[in-house]
């Protein structure tokens, strides 16, 4: 248990300060987001209305992601991560007395966005220089455990938490968290490189700097598989939820309102157990076959998902059903759950690996850089998916499209393993 790599790189101090404040700043962002979501149906009685705030949330990805990359590699970013959870928190508060206002909510929205584009080539690119090259692989798999499980909490405190505060101090409680982030960033303490004064910095334009980034990309094949790795799980998460509810309605026969609960907790379970495993006992595999068989496994899980009635209806599993009780009767639910579970553990061999290898492939120079490029693509690519996987859902059916799906990334992990890798 001592020499277990996960604790090693919890012990250290630098690092912790750096989980409590993501925790704090990933459950706040995302509480933000929910509750948001909730507020402007309230007021506005519209879908139409809702989208308005996606769209406000992810046009700043694709204007000011490369933007803020090449900025952040230029600051200090402890200080990034600082003031950018205060900036947030500071921007939430005239939500208190505007929040019925739609063009209010739209331009906070859109700031508190654009800022975060500076926060995220920050919070990732800073653990190489937290930890050693050797818990590289354990710090990752515990951020990436705090990023889901924040997320996940965000999602389902959301409603208690509105209840419990109100459409007015919701937004102070959530400044609030916002502060408690910057608070732990403050705290992070760590060496910085000593530039000697004989040498004089060559500081690059922003169009150069961006032309640097993309040779690097395109000449280090680990670093864009990862970067595409990342990218394409990214945006799975997005369409997914998309066309979730419509999953839960016409192919599980449940209520729409059941499905975050029963999908998205064993995900997250998932997540963890994956994100632990690797973590605690395979840093000596190779990181581009764990996210190949992350691949592999997530569009396995993804093709069988629409599937899970006809396993009900086979004998095999009838006959096994007469003999349960009726609480433990094997029915489509107990299916997609335990594929929900499968997909959250095949996440983690993906976001895991793949994160680490890009930190391990660059410097701190240009990592910031990789992380807004990174950023930039899961908008790019997430924009129209999302925009059109619900009217192709309602052309060709829920169940065709998760098909198509999983039998993409089933063929990207194909071409992946016998291609592009092949020796």
């Amino acid at each position: 248990m001592k020499n277990n790599l996960i604790l090693q790189a919890f012990r250290i101090r630098p690092f912790f300060l750096l989980i409590a404040s993501e925790f704090f700043s990933q459950f706040s962002m995302n509480l933000f987001n929910f509750i948001l979501l909730i507020v402007v149906f309230a007021i506005a009685k519209s879908n139409f209305a809702v989208s308005g705030v996606v769209i406000a949330f992810t046009l700043p990805a694709i204007l000011f992601g490369i933007w803020a990359g090449v900025l952040v590699d230029r600051w200090n970013k402890k200080n990034v991560l600082f003031m950018s959870n205060i900036l947030r928190g500071l921007l939430l508060l005239p939500l208190v007395f505007l929040q019925g206002n739609l063009l209010v909510i739209y331009s906070i929205t859109f700031g508190v966005s654009l800022i975060t584009q500076f926060f995220i080539p920050a919070e990732t690119p800073i653990i190489p220089v937290l930890v050693g090259r050797k818990l590289l692989l354990s710090a990752n798999a515990i951020f990436g455990m705090t990023m889901y499980a924040s997320i996940f909490l965000a999602y389902a405190l959301s409603g208690p938490i509105l209840y419990l505060f109100g459409k007015t101090n919701v937004f102070i409680f959530t400044s609030l968290l916002f502060f408690i982030a910057a608070f732990f960033a403050s705290a992070i303490r760590y060496k910085t490189k000593i530039i000697s004064t004989t040498d004089t910095p060559v500081v690059l334009g922003f169009t150069d700097e961006i032309k640097t980034v993309v040779r690097l990309l395109s000449k280090t094949k680990t670093l864009y598989h990862a970067l595409f790795a990342l990218t394409l799980s990214q945006v799975l998460i997005y369409v997914m939820a998309t066309i979730g509810p419509g999953y839960a309605e016409r192919v599980l026969m449940i209520e729409v309102e059941n499905f975050p609960i029963l999908f998205i907790t064993p995900a997250v379970i998932g997540i963890a157990l994956g994100a632990l495993i690797i973590g605690s006992f395979l840093h000596k595999f190779d990181k581009s076959s764990l996210t190949k068989a992350g691949l592999t496994l997530l569009g396995i899980s993804i093709l069988l998902m629409p599937f899970g009635d006809k396993f009900e209806a086979r004998q095999i599993v009838q006959f096994i059903n007469m003999y349960l009780p009726h609480v433990l009767k094997i029915n489509a639910i107990h299916v997609m759950v335990t594929l929900a579970f499968v997909i959250g553990f095949a996440t983690a061999f993906i976001f895991v690996p793949a994160n680490t290898t890009l930190q391990e492939e660059s410097t701190d120079e240009s990592r910031g850089k990789i992380y807004g490029v990174l950023n930039t693509m899961i908008g790019l690519l997430a924009f129209a998916p999302v925009l059109l996987v619900g009217v192709i859902a309602d052309s060709i059916g829920v169940r065709s499209v998760i098909v198509g799906i999983g039998g993409i990334v089933l063929l990207i992990a194909f071409i992946r393993i016998f291609i592009t890798d092949k020796k």
